[in-house]
Order: C-alpha cells, then structure tokens, then sequence
C-alpha cells in the first residue's frame, strides 16, 4: 500500500504557495472575476475552504458527512456554487483564516488516519492518499484560477506528479461519464515533468499514446486549458478521443475552457 506522507507533504506546499498569493491582496483584487464564469478569488478560496471542511467530516464525522451528501442529493445543480457563494460573502481577512484552520484540520486528519483506511466521498470511497490528491489537484487547479485573475505566472513544479497520475487513471471515468465506451487496451502515457525527468504511465507497446508536457496535461485533464492552446499529442484515434473529453475531476461533464482567440 502507498505511502500516502509523501502527497500530503506536497498539499501542504501547493496550498502555502496559494497562500502566499493571496494573504496580501487587496479587498479590490479579491473581488477580481476569474476565469470560472460568476466566480471572483475569493469564489475560489471559498471553494477550497468549503471542500476542505466536507473532507475533514469525511475523514472524521461519517455521519455528519452523510448528512452533507444528503443536501447535495437535493441540490445537485446548486450546492458546489452555493458553498462559494456563502464563503465569498464573509470579509477576506475571516475567509483567509477560515480557509488556513480547514486545511491544517484536513492535514491532521488525513495524518492521523489508519493504514488502509476508506473514505465515503460524493462519489467512490477514497483512500487518503486518493483524498490528499484530489485536494492537491483541486488547490492547484483553483490556483491557477486566481493567478491568471491577477496576472500572475506560477512556475511549474514536480508535484504536478500526483495530478498526472490521477489524469492518467481517471481515463475509462472520462469515457463513461460522456456516454461512452471504455477502451479495452490501456494507452501509454509519456510525460515530460518539470524537472525534465519523464514520467511514463501505461505499456511501452501500446497501440494508442499520449505525449507532451506534464504541465499541460495536468492543465488539459482539470480543464484549465483547451487542447488546442496546448503541446500534447496523440496518436491512435482512442487516444486522439481521450484528450477532448479528460477530466480527473468528479462529476458531470466539464464544459472546459475555450481556445484562445474565440469569442465567448
């Protein structure tokens, strides 16, 4: 069973690089729309605050977790917009420390957690390494979010490893959840990280490949990017499906960004 020390250790440090974006800014630049249509950064901090408590209950309150899917389960079109919505109201100084108490608590738990333990979720249990990503995914890809709304370029770095993987296993999710049929045969994945190490995913042999930078993919399967605006490529035609449908996030469909240069 995997260590899950080592991905947590890295969610600690996507969400301090966060912080470190946001801890100083203004009323004015947390009012600033991002790219998510109706979405300020505080909208995007609320998110994650609001995830991140859901995940301690999750890890810790079983019970009060159930009865959070149930509000979901009445609201399923709503309650994802509706949690930001009620943390972007509060004064940035409460959201900021909000924000930092859930996700130290999250750490803690996922910390203290037993090996081999299982979380209920919104949708399958999750192991805590599976957690710890999924919330490294998430702080990573909000965070981009709240860095292009600033004007802000955030240098890549090798945690990007942990979203990889998760965009790479997530694969037969994308294809059911548009409808479609999962193909039998696994795709070989070739990653070029940040660092310049390779990161490979899959059989060397395989008929249908992915390649290009781990970067934009990671941005290709959170959709904070189009394919067209990004350096992968595909060959076989399973392949070439894959990446206009990726996603490693749980739910519906994404509608996904456009490419640049067209017109909303």
């Amino acid at each position: 069973m995997a260590d899950p020390t080592p991905v947590i250790d890295d969610l600690r440090a996507e969400s301090e690089e966060l912080d470190l974006l946001v801890a100083e800014l203004s009323p004015e630049q947390w009012a600033l729309a991002t790219p998510a249509p109706g979405w300020t950064v505080a909208h995007q901090i609320a998110h994650l605050a609001w995830t991140d408590h859901s995940s301690v209950l999750a890890v810790t309150d079983h019970d009060a977790f159930s009865r959070e899917v149930e509000k979901a389960l009445a609201a399923p079109g709503d309650f994802v917009d509706e949690g930001a919505e009620d943390g972007a109201r509060k004064p940035p100084e409460r959201l900021l420390a909000d924000w930092r108490t859930g996700r130290e608590a999250l750490e803690e738990a996922l910390r203290a957690a037993p090996e081999g333990a299982r979380f209920p979720w919104y949708g399958p249990p999750m192991s805590t390494a599976s957690m710890a990503t999924a919330r490294l995914m998430e702080t990573w890809a909000h965070g981009m979010d709240v860095a292009e709304a600033l004007g802000v370029e955030r240098t890549p770095t090798d945690r990007l490893r942990h979203i990889a993987r998760l965009g790479v296993r997530t694969r037969d999710f994308a294809f059911g959840v548009h409808g479609m049929s999962v193909p039998f045969e696994e795709f070989r994945v070739e990653l070029t990280a940040p660092s310049g190490e390779l990161w490979t995913y899959g059989p060397e042999d395989a008929a249908d490949r992915v390649s290009g930078p781990a970067l934009d993919f990671c941005l290709l399967v959170t959709q904070r990017a189009h394919r067209s605006d990004l350096a992968l490529r595909a060959a076989g035609p399973d392949a070439d499906c894959w990446l206009d449908i990726a996603q490693a996030f749980a739910g519906p469909p994404g509608k996904g960004r456009q490419a640049k240069g067209d017109t909303p």
